[in-house]
């Protein structure tokens, strides 16, 4: 298959041809030739604009696809679906499923499972047999088998000499941690963000600190054992600023935030939709812009989306008992783009392709002659109003339907294969 992007303003740090606008014309999955005008042959494919953009491939390093065990959310082929739709050529998923991904067997079944799809799936594997946060898993095998890191998802490891074994051991094999901060004897059984909007709502708060006191404790042990770190859904100012100080250090610590919290502060949650209850929750503006300018400075490396999908019966019940989570592929990148701030679309672009894969030791992708065409088209500028019609997932727990995002995905080309949304 032949295809010829015409026009592309191209965005990759890492190639020769970032910041300018060229033609791009690929060759049975490879990026052929890059030049400032190529005229298109019978047989080719032309993708042409007036606003389109491209990079590296977008990838994701934290989407839950419920599979196994609860497909009546999502399933790994809707999941697929849904990532495409969203721009993402690679998705990375966590291992709370049923059974969890706690071994070789689980591993090769999400690699096996999804080895024909146009996405490079990667498995995360347990980093405690089963999540049950005792005994340490079965992660050399895992990772012979094709898991990149190690997490019990959002469960914070309550044992601090159970991380402490995990990162020493992890080290014999080039592993990586990943860890979900918050002390449960600090959050208990909150709800929402602790602060003003709590208790205008009289929901029980979860304290900024809960997060903050695990995030210098596993700064502390990655210090002590001087292995590598990644710490998942940072939500909180002082958060960005432990890291920063860890960064300061040369300790190998790398960070990701959750689209909706450079997006979304509490206030969203006054009207008591379920849709926005979330885990970290939604925190303050003030956050919000301590995590932006996390980004730009490269305090944070990556963003998430956090894509959770739950079933109508999760989310359309009293707020205290809804759970947590809402999906979020589809609308990624309107989101982040359309509430940017002062963040550089160059980053936004970085912390979702090239970060990511540095910090999973995933094969990088390029934007230049002879590499694979592993490739995102989008237009940063296209506004658009998210609707049912643009939902892949098997669930739809989104509170943004209806809303106008600025920033549409035109489509995404890997492995010789090309989808473009409609």
């Amino acid at each position: 298959m032949n295809i010829l992007i015409k026009s592309a303003h191209i965005i990759d740090s890492k190639s020769s041809f970032n910041g300018k606008v060229m033609d791009v014309l690929i060759e049975n999955g490879m990026i052929k030739s890059i030049k400032s005008k190529i005229t298109s042959e019978k047989n080719s494919k032309v993708i042409e604009g007036k606003n389109i953009h491209i990079s590296s491939g977008w990838m994701d390093m934290q989407v839950s696809f419920c599979d196994p065990g609860f497909e009546h959310k999502e399933d790994l082929d809707s999941g697929l679906k849904a990532a495409a739709c969203g721009g993402f050529t690679e998705v990375a998923v966590v291992s709370s499923t049923n059974p969890t991904i706690h071994s070789k067997a689980e591993v090769l079944y999400i690699k096996n499972k999804t080895a024909a799809s146009m996405i490079d799936v990667h498995p995360i594997g347990t980093l405690s047999y089963k999540q049950e946060g005792h005994d340490i898993s079965e992660m050399y095998d895992m990772k012979q088998a094709g898991a990149v890191a190690f997490s019990d998802d959002k469960k914070s490891i309550e044992n601090a000499g159970l991380l402490l074994r995990a990162l020493q051991y992890a080290q014999n094999f080039n592993g990586l941690i990943i860890t979900h901060c918050d002390e449960k004897s600090v959050s208990q059984d909150g709800k929402m963000n602790e602060g003003v909007t709590s208790t205008q709502l009289g929901l029980k708060g979860i304290p900024s600190l809960a997060e903050e006191l695990m995030v210098n404790r596993n700064i502390f042990l990655a210090e002590y054992t001087n292995s590598p770190l990644h710490i998942s859904n940072i939500s909180t100012q002082k958060s960005v600023d432990l890291i920063r100080q860890a960064k300061a250090k040369g300790l190998k610590i790398t960070a990701s935030v959750n689209a909706y919290n450079l997006a979304l502060d509490d206030t969203a949650l006054l009207g008591f939709d379920s849709h926005y209850k979330l885990n970290p929750p939604l925190r303050t503006k003030v956050d919000i812009e301590a995590l932006r300018k996390g980004l730009t400075d490269g305090t944070v490396d990556a963003i998430t989306c956090d894509h959770r999908p739950q079933d109508i019966e999760s989310k359309d019940i009293e707020f205290d008992h809804a759970s947590n989570g809402m999906i979020g592929l589809e609308t990624a990148f309107g989101l982040i783009n359309s509430n940017k701030g002062k963040v550089k679309l160059e980053t936004i672009i970085d912390s979702i392709t090239c970060k990511p894969r540095s910090i999973l030791n995933l094969r990088p992708a390029k934007i230049a002659e002879g590499e694979l065409a592993n490739i995102s088209i989008f237009d940063p500028e296209q506004e658009w109003v998210f609707e049912k019609k643009h939902i892949r997932s098997k669930s739809s727990n989104t509170p943004f339907l209806g809303t106008k995002f600025k920033g549409k995905v035109i489509g995404i080309l890997n492995k010789n294969q090309l989808h473009l949304n409609k």
